[in-house]
């Protein structure tokens, strides 16, 4: 789950990035890091009608590009964001971790926790980045479904 930040922290963040502080950043980074689950520029789009969809894209790909967030896919192939750990770099990402497909509610979940297996990849094979997914149901759909058996 993202840390919540202030925005002293947001504006600390953009300017490490060498980024302007701008209204619609600060909102993007404060969105972003308020939900635990990764989202899609629909569903930004969707809370935050006062950014144009252009502004929106343009924000989340500069983002992506300085490493404050990463690209997940969700079951349908879209492009969610997730807010990055520290160690993401600018064009570098290791959000090696497992990305979680709810089948139900449909939410991406970043698994940061879990330790993830060493590559041992055949001589002359050298990965760039490594991107693990999993699907199945979410604690919170997890225990509706267990209600309704019950």
């Amino acid at each position: 789950m993202a840390q919540i930040k202030n925005n002293y922290q947001f504006e600390d963040m953009l300017q490490k990035h060498n980024l302007k502080k701008t209204g619609p950043r600060l909102r993007v980074l404060s969105m972003m890091y308020s939900k635990n689950t990764a989202t899609s520029q629909p569903d930004l789009e969707s809370v935050m009608n006062d950014i144009d969809r252009v502004t929106l894209y343009r924000i989340l790909n500069v983002f992506e590009e300085k490493g404050i967030i990463h690209k997940v896919f969700d079951l349908n192939g879209t492009a969610n964001y997730a807010v990055c750990h520290s160690n993401c770099q600018e064009n570098h990402h290791h959000d090696e971790h497992l990305h979680f497909n709810c089948t139900a509610c449909k939410n991406v979940y970043c698994l940061n926790e879990l330790n993830m297996p060493r590559l041992n990849l055949p001589s002359g094979f050298e990965a760039q980045s490594f991107t693990l997914y999993a699907s199945g149901l979410c604690p919170k759909c997890s225990k509706k479904q267990a209600a309704k058996v019950n």
